[in-house]
């Protein structure tokens, strides 16, 4: 792809600066914060991403060695021909329509199939270090825009106060949104899609 080591570094710095505020965050919230059971309720249930974390998801897949590649990619298309009939939108690329009633009424129908990144075995995330930003946030009180996001209730108590003194807001420069755009203009990717849909291409 035209330009993809340029966009490879400015999404490394990307994930930086949304990791760091994320970690001062999670240190301000102390012992009210416990992420420490291992806990994958969040790796269940399909929900959109955009074309960036599908673009990076993909980059992950690749550089995993070829067997785990192999498995995560089989989950993903088990999980395509479950979903697929479904799918409010082009099946065939895997991009959601323009409708949010649609898309929440499919999220909500597959909210207890797992995520195709999710080892069942070990309960941990095979591209943990490129998985999407909704997945790097969720836990977490956080500011994306103008939009408050409430934390995990399995892995945060605490008084709204606190919730709001901690509250981190990972992306206030916008980056994501000038990387979509850039990515869009190298590739023609645009559009929400699933997991599944970005990991269960061919190599």
């Amino acid at each position: 792809m035209p330009g993809a080591e340029g966009l490879s570094a400015a999404d490394a710095d990307l994930l930086r600066v949304f990791d760091e505020a994320l970690a001062r965050s999670a240190r301000a919230l102390g012992p009210a914060l416990d992420f420490g059971r291992g806990c994958p309720a969040c790796c269940i249930g399909p929900f959109p991403i955009n074309a960036l974390d599908a673009w990076r998801l993909r980059r992950g897949l690749q550089a995993l060695d070829p067997a785990r590649a192999g498995e995560v990619r089989a989950r993903a298309r088990a999980a395509v021909a479950v979903l697929g009939p479904h799918f409010p939108g082009d099946a065939d690329r895997g991009v959601f329509a323009a409708d949010d009633a649609a898309e929440e009424a499919f999220c909500e129908r597959f909210a207890t199939l797992a995520c195709p990144a999710l080892d069942p075995g070990s309960g941990r995330c095979d591209l943990y270090a490129h998985r999407p930003l909704a997945c790097r946030s969720y836990g977490l009180p956080v500011r994306i825009g103008i939009t408050d996001l409430p934390p995990c209730r399995l892995c945060v108590e605490a008084d709204p106060g606190t919730l709001e003194r901690c509250r981190a807001e990972p992306d206030p420069q916008h980056g994501e949104r000038a990387l979509l755009e850039r990515l869009e203009s190298a590739t023609g990717a645009a559009g929400e899609t699933l997991i599944a849909f970005a990991l269960a291409g061919t190599p």
